[in-house]
């Protein structure tokens, strides 16, 4: 009888055992009961009915996909070498168990196939410079083709594209020679600039002294002006008071007609051969006579 206990306890402990499931808080559990999908359960402790129920756990959080590196021909006929990581999460446990038998097989292939195409459209620089544009075309085409899966796509990066090493030595070569392409066009535009600026320069100086040479010419014909203005005045004043003198002192015939002739005299005592003939040679034979008249009466 008690042989039978103990086994009959046994029994019931086995039982008790294996129809106790835990499930984790990023897990859930699916319950088959005879082979077919019954039910899923969140996390906690679940019973479920041993030897016709059993539970398969989905791991729910973000999962990675390394896609291992692959040869690609550009669309210029370049073999560059390309991986890339993938990275999903599970958002319908039913879909991803029972509508893909590998998905980690499935992805990888499915990224691996549309990296190809999609790198095989761009040219080595093009592919070069547009990891962003890939990582969002890529991203998106992965995400649709697994939503029948029960997975969403989060992101795709792309680890390296890596042409053959010929490519880039050639590569490194012609950024070399844009880097010293660049410099010297800078060093050019910097003495054109500079000979700019100096012939500017030069140009402001010479304005600014030919502006100064002639201001100190105006100046000097303003100042010879207003002295041959005022030679002028000063000689217009000095006939003035000497016609006023003159008239003043109302000189006679006799006496114009010796200083007309001393003024002859004064013209002709000189080493020149011209002579002086007056315009109103009826005036002077008229002061002449004059003069002679006047010594006439005083003998």
């Amino acid at each position: 009888m008690s042989a039978l206990f103990v086994v009959v306890a046994t029994l019931v402990i086995v039982l008790a055992l294996t129809s106790i499931r835990i499930v984790r808080p990023w897990e859930k559990g699916l319950i088959e009961r005879l082979g077919r999908f019954q039910r899923t359960v969140g996390s906690g402790l679940t019973l479920i009915v041993p030897f016709m129920e059993r539970m398969i756990k989905v791991d729910t959080r973000e999962q990675v996909v390394d896609v291992p590196p692959q040869d690609v021909i550009t669309r210029d006929n370049v073999v560059v070498s390309v991986d890339a990581v993938v990275y999903y999460e599970v958002t319908d446990p039913v879909k991803v168990e029972y509508n893909v038998a590998n998905f980690y097989a499935a992805v990888t292939k499915l990224a691996q196939t549309n990296l190809r195409n999609l790198i095989g459209d761009m040219s080595l620089d093009e592919s070069l410079t547009s990891r962003e544009r890939i990582n969002a075309k890529l991203r998106q085409i992965l995400d649709d083709a697994t939503d029948k899966w029960g997975t969403r796509v989060t992101r795709v990066e792309i680890q390296k594209i890596e042409p053959p090493k010929d490519v880039t030595e050639a590569m490194h070569r012609q950024m070399k020679a844009e880097r010293e392409r660049r410099a010297m066009v800078l060093e050019a535009d910097g003495a054109r600039e500079a000979a700019i600026r100096k012939a500017e320069g030069e140009k402001q100086a010479a304005i600014l002294r030919a502006e100064g040479e002639a201001e100190a010419i105006k100046k000097v014909a303003d100042a010879e002006k207003y002295k041959r203005l005022t030679v002028a005045e000063g000689e217009a004043q000095a006939i003035q008071t000497v016609f006023s003198s003159i008239h003043q002192g109302r000189p006679t015939n006799d006496l114009l007609a010796v200083k007309y002739l001393e003024t002859l005299q004064a013209i002709a005592d000189g080493k020149s051969t011209k002579i002086f003939l007056p315009y109103e040679a009826t005036g002077i034979l008229g002061s002449i006579a004059g003069i002679g008249e006047l010594f006439t009466k005083r003998t």
